[in-house]
Parts: structure tokens; sequence; C-alpha cells
């Protein structure tokens, strides 16, 4: 029976890693190829002259800027060559697919090969794209988009560098408008500290598996094990919507629909893994393997999927990079803890019946006396 569960935990485990790399593109694509995190902070000071019902925002650790428009009059943004890009109106929101622009900002590297009518002294040509007065884009003029940083940090890393001022020119009828905002380096924090943590953190938690599952310390290491695998799971699901409220998503439906189309793997694994320590918190039969697999699931799925976090002074959170760091450290000691100690409980329990089955297996083979 253990060796049957054990064989079905390491199939679920490597059908997970396999959902993981399947769906790890469409996964960033709640914001098409939104960052896990960045050394870059991108921030918008408004929109200059200031119209009443135009608001500007950053979304997306800074990979994607934000523009609103109820003015009730349609607002154009301007590509690089000065011609019409974007147009936000109350008919809703529609690109110039002549505009090169169009096409370099439809991914964050801005490597989309222009078609052969993309041209900037073209007549606009408008095409609707999405309902509502929201657009949300990428920019190259609020990015840094080299593999290397700047030279300026490449000469003291160790400290914040303002990289650029950056300027987004907007066009009411004949008014220009701009939007502007800086961007800034901001140095990394050790991620060797963080991993060692977690490392630390996780090994305390999967030592409870090495108390006795028989005994009554082994009782209340189940319970605690439940106990986490909540806390964890509830992490793990706080920290996917606040990814979508990062990334712009409005009112609960907003989030909803951002989590189900981009962050649904992280959501599942969350409530996983809460549903999985009521489990073992009711000591229901087959807890320890429900622990394994469930921890299994959100170190795989929540933690290691958000952990670049470590290593990038950014956060695709609304929240402060530090708390994002603690979270994910939070998850993965969980999920990984829990893995440890259910497998070693399993281990345990197996070791434990194989002499009773030695036994029945010699009674059974006996022959009776002549």
């Amino acid at each position: 029976m253990i060796r049957t569960l054990l064989a079905r935990a390491g199939l679920v485990a490597a059908a997970a890693c396999v959902a993981t790399l399947i769906t790890a593109a469409p996964a960033s694509a709640h914001g098409a190829d939104a960052p896990n995190g960045t050394d870059y902070r991108t921030r918008a000071a408004g929109v200059t002259p200031a119209r009443p019902g135009l608001e500007v925002r950053v979304v997306e650790a800074g990979a994607r800027l934000e523009l609103t428009n109820r003015t009730g009059r349609p607002i154009e943004v301007l590509g690089y060559s000065g011609e019409p890009y974007l147009r936000i109106g109350p008919d809703g929101v529609y690109e110039n697919s002549r505009s090169p622009a169009t096409y370099l900002n439809r991914t964050l590297a801005g490597d989309t090969a222009l078609p052969a009518d993309a041209d900037p002294a073209a007549p606009a040509s408008w095409r609707r794209i999405a309902d509502g007065d929201t657009a949300r884009w990428h920019d190259q003029r609020a990015l840094w988009q080299e593999s290397a940083p700047p030279e300026v940090v490449r000469a003291a890393p160790e400290r914040e560098h303002r990289v650029r001022d950056w300027t987004v020119p907007l066009r009411d009828g004949t008014d220009p408008l701009r939007i502007d905002g800086t961007l800034d380096w901001v140095p990394p924090p050790d991620a060797y500290t963080w991993w060692a943590v977690t490392i630390v953190g996780l090994l305390a938690v999967g030592a409870l598996g090495l108390l006795a599952a028989a005994s009554p310390a082994g009782a209340r290491a189940l319970s605690a094990l439940g106990v986490l695998l909540i806390v964890g799971g509830a992490v793990a699901v706080v920290y996917p919507v606040g990814r979508e409220l990062d990334a712009g998503a409005h009112g609960v439906g907003g989030v909803l629909v951002g989590l189900l189309s981009g962050q649904v793997w992280s959501l599942l694994t969350g409530l996983g893994a809460i549903a999985a320590g009521w489990y073992a918190l009711a000591r229901r039969p087959g807890a320890d393997f429900v622990v394994a697999l469930g921890g299994a699931c959100l170190a795989l799925l929540a933690g290691t999927a958000n952990a670049a976090v470590f290593a990038r002074s950014i956060a695709p959170v609304p929240w402060a990079p530090e708390a994002a760091r603690v979270m994910v450290a939070a998850v993965l000691i969980t999920g990984a803890g829990a893995t440890a100690a259910g497998v070693l409980r399993l281990h345990a329990t197996s070791r434990a019946a194989a002499p009773a089955r030695r036994v029945e297996a010699t009674g059974r083979g006996a022959t009776p006396a002549e």
C-alpha cells in the first residue's frame, strides 16, 4: 500500500513538472511577458499638463504603462517617431496598425519583426483592440533593454542610480501632453542569504518527520504540518492575487479573470495545500501521503516559480519587495519541508510494517505437522 502511494506521488510530481514547463509561457501571459522581478524601478510622475480624468500608473513591476482616460475625449499615445500609436477614448482602445510601436511593444524585449506596411509616415489605420477606457503597453522609453547594466551601475553596483528621466508624448486633439517618469537602478538583495534561510527553515520543518508517527509526538507533528500547509497555502493564494493587482487588475472580477488565465496553477496549488492541511489536522487515513504530495506541489508550483524575487530588488506585487521575499520563502519552507516530513513518515511506516508482512507470509507458507 505504502509503495503504491509513493509511486503515485512520484507520477503526480512528474506530471506537475511537465505542466509547469508546458504552462511557463502562458502563466506570464496575464501581462504578456510580465517579469518575475527586476532591478530597474520605473515610476510615472503623471500627465503634464494635468487633465481631470486622465490617469497613468506603472504596472507589472515596471514592465508596462497603464493609461486610463475618463475625459470623454479620445487621447492618443504617440510612437517612437511621433506617429499615432494608441487611441483611448469613449468607444474603446485602438492601435495604429501602421505604427512600428504597435509591433515593437508587443514583447518586453521589443524583438517583434515589423511588417512591410509599418510606416510611421503613413496615415493611421486604426484597429479596435479592447473595450473600456484603459490601455496597457510596454514602452521602450521607460525600460532598460540592454543585457548589461548602464556604465554608471557597473562602476558602483552597490549603490542606487538614476538611469534616466523619460517622457512619453500624448495628444488631446491638437493639444500636446506627455507622461513624465524616471528609471532607476536598485541594487539587488543577497540571494544566497535568502536561500540559506529557506534551506534551514525547510530542514527544520522536515525534521518533524523524524518523530515516530504512532507516538503522541508524531501525532502532534502531523497536526503542526497541517497548520503549516494551511498557512503556506494561504500565502500561495495571496501572492498571485498581488501579482494580478500589480498587473492592473481592477475589482474582484478582474482579479479572478487574471488568476484563471495566468496564475491558475499557483492558485490551485495554494487551495490544494490548504485542503491537505485540513486533511492532516483531521488525521485521516493516508494523511502522510497527502502532506507529502501537497507540499511538493506547493514548493514546485508556487515556491520555485516565484523564487526570482530572492535575486531581484523589485517584485511584481503591490507591497514591499522584502515582504514578497518573506512570502516566497514561507511557501518554499512549508512546501519542501512538508514533503520531506511526509516522505520520512511514509518510509518509517513502511519499515515498521515490513516485519509484520514477513511474519504473515511465513505463517501462510507453513504446513501442519503430519
